[in-house]
């Protein structure tokens, strides 16, 4: 995902995901449909991010699931002033799964 290319509106959107910022509702919805942890990284003005969730996890389901949880919807329209999107767009159409192509031996 993209944010809108101002240093003030990077700066607020990383405070609001600093530690204990996030809204407890988000962090309780992720984990209810089993994301166990997430990372996001960014770069000039790209975000990736990084789920560790549990072993039948279904991406689609989950998304669909976090939409309808306690005041996701206000918090993707919330986070939307930062974000390179529409502020209609759900989490699931703003975050593109990726494929792995390359994972070192653990």
């Amino acid at each position: 995902m993209e944010l809108l290319n101002d240093a003030a509106l990077i700066e607020t959107y990383k405070k609001a995901h600093a530690k204990g910022a996030a809204w407890p509702e988000i962090t309780q919805g992720m984990k209810e449909v089993g994301i166990i942890d997430m990372e996001i990284y960014l770069m000039g003005t790209r975000l990736f991010m990084i789920m560790d969730t549990v072993a039948d996890f279904n991406h689609d389901k989950a998304m669909q699931e976090l939409a309808a949880k306690p005041r996701q919807s206000e918090w993707e329209a919330h986070m939307a002033q930062f974000q390179d999107t529409s502020a209609e767009a759900t989490a699931n159409q703003k975050w593109q799964l990726m494929e792995r192509i390359y994972e070192m031996d653990k």
